[in-house]
């Protein structure tokens, strides 16, 4: 059932771009380290071209993505449908931490509503994009909507407040490894 493509077309572009949320795969490069799967959502990822995505990164409880990144780069995006059209797509490749200040995110954070919570953006040069049939994922309604919760909390920390959590939560990853 599976399907290499050779790039994102502009099909796959627009299913990927109606799906809700998404999942990022990365591990550190220590056999000991821990692998580690993000939940993503709402309006902050964007195919920036048929071997390209990028998204903007809010800030979390954690680094581990930007710091597996930092390490070796190594990445899996996978999207899966919820209706009752199954399928799963993924896109690995190699990611890039572009911090705030920089060319790329500034490009990459334009695409999308402001957010006081940002602390980065995540590009991925797309090496294999594959499907597969997604048979064993149930089908759920989806109800769409931002949670409020990331903003809120950061309005409420607001700049300085954010950089000092940011300071306590994000500058190592659960393995040692360099955060922000």
């Amino acid at each position: 059932m599976g399907k290499l493509f050779e790039a994102i077309d502009d099909g796959l572009r627009r299913w990927i771009d109606a799906q809700p949320m998404w999942f990022t795969a990365t591990a550190p490069l220590a056999a000991e380290g821990r692998v580690n799967v993000s939940p993503r959502g709402g309006d902050s990822f964007s195919v920036l071209g048929p071997r390209r995505v990028g998204w903007v990164d809010f800030t979390g409880s954690g680094v581990e993505t930007i710091a597996h990144l930092r390490e070796n780069g190594r990445i899996c995006v996978m999207f899966t449908s919820f209706d009752r059209r199954p399928r799963i797509v993924r896109l690995h490749g190699q990611g890039r931490v572009h911090l705030p200040g920089t060319a790329v995110f500034e490009e990459v954070v334009a695409l999308h509503p402001p957010n006081p919570s940002t602390r980065a953006v995540i590009t991925v040069d797309v090496e294999r994009v594959s499907d597969s049939c997604g048979w064993g994922v149930p089908v759920m309604e989806v109800v769409t909507g931002e949670r409020d919760l990331i903003r809120a909390s950061a309005e409420k920390k607001g700049p300085e407040g954010m950089n000092a959590y940011r300071a306590q939560k994000n500058t190592s990853s659960i393995d040692g490894l360099l955060g922000l």
